[in-house]
């Protein structure tokens, strides 16, 4: 089993998220909410490793998972 970080971009506009996958720069999805971006998130990133696999490509790797950390500072 692996394990990807996705990133969630709320969208201020229009509401949602978008959402991306720093090890896999081919997927962007989105989702109204938290739950339903992280579903369709995990959807794309299981469809993608199976259409590398079918091709022969290699699996890309996340050697060390991401944390992102907001800082507060005063502007």
């Amino acid at each position: 089993m692996k394990k990807y970080t996705v990133l969630l971009i709320p969208d201020p506009d229009d509401g949602g998220y978008t959402v991306r996958v720093p090890a896999l720069p081919g997927i962007t999805t989105e989702g109204a909410t938290v739950a339903e971006a992280l579903a369709n998130a995990k959807e794309a990133i299981e469809l993608m490793l199976e259409v590398l696999k079918e091709r022969g490509q290699a699996i890309p790797e996340e050697p060390e998972h991401t944390q992102a950390v907001v800082i507060e500072v005063a502007a």
